[in-house]
């Protein structure tokens, strides 16, 4: 079967007319037709959007030998194009995010440094929580909306680049566990001693000297932790997509979204 064929047959099927899906692609009837009697090809960005409105691949659309995809197989098409995209927005995103956490645990130091002056330790504490919260705001700028069907839909990803993901996904964890374990160490020697002075297992104001230290700590390890563990999330989202797809979040949104298409 051709590539014209196939995109006939695709267009038959889900019911749309040469003119609807030129509308879908924002080109022109005359090209769908051209397309469909084998007289070209569609440029490579064209390719991907008739992927994503079929939910086929690309190997289905191009190579003739491969044939065509389960009936129960459904799903976002995703090209490496777009996943390495994908990924490479998610790494600003980390970035940005954890630094915003880091600032906003930091603006507690002043308060243990000049508790006995509130006039003193009020304005770096809005100060270093207002650089926290821009931080935190600003990781919406790199979520671009074309990535968020990503985590709406169930994926299809080449056989190749998958098993490619699957690899670096590996690695990544391995890599990145020492890193997670570090984080969480810090966060919790920051933690511990403040919990023992509050619980009173420890006298009252011995350890209160340190509480900038501990809440420095604290700091650095919720920076640590969250900046690896959100970079991996979104390896896992590509890699084992179908670990996210059968959580149960993802399920009640999928029914919530279609009750509201319904509607």
């Amino acid at each position: 079967m051709t590539f014209g064929e196939k995109l006939l047959k695709l267009r038959k099927e889900n019911g749309l007319s040469q003119e609807s899906l030129a509308e879908k692609l924002n080109t022109t009837r005359q090209a769908i037709s051209k397309w469909e009697n084998g007289q070209g090809y569609p440029e490579t960005e064209k390719l991907l959007m008739i992927g994503n409105i079929f939910g086929v691949s690309m190997d289905f659309l191009l190579k003739e030998s491969v044939e065509p995809s389960n009936d129960k197989e459904s799903g976002y098409y995703v090209s490496k194009e777009m996943a390495e995209g994908y990924l490479l927005s998610v790494r600003k995103s980390a970035k940005y995010f954890s630094l915003g956490l880091f600032f906003v645990a930091l603006a507690f130091i002043p308060y243990f440094i000049f508790k006995q002056d509130p006039s003193t330790y009020l304005i770096p504490t809005i100060i270093i929580a207002t650089i926290g919260i821009v931080f935190l705001a600003s990781t919406s700028f790199f979520e671009e909306d074309k990535y968020k069907v990503l985590k709406q839909e169930p994926l299809l990803l080449d056989e190749k680049y998958l098993q490619e993901l699957n690899s670096r996904y590996e690695h990544l964890k391995k890599k990145y566990a020492i890193f997670m374990i570090a984080g969480f160490g810090l966060f919790a020697v920051g933690l511990i001693p403040i919990g023992l002075e509050r619980k009173s297992i420890i006298s009252e104001g011995f350890l209160t000297p340190y509480y900038p230290i501990c809440i420095g700590l604290i700091a650095i390890g919720i920076y640590v932790f969250t900046h690896t563990s959100y970079i991996l999330e979104a390896y896992k989202l590509l890699a084992r997509n179908e670990v996210h797809t059968n959580r149960f979040g993802f399920k009640l949104q999928k029914k919530v979204r279609k009750k509201f298409d319904d509607l």
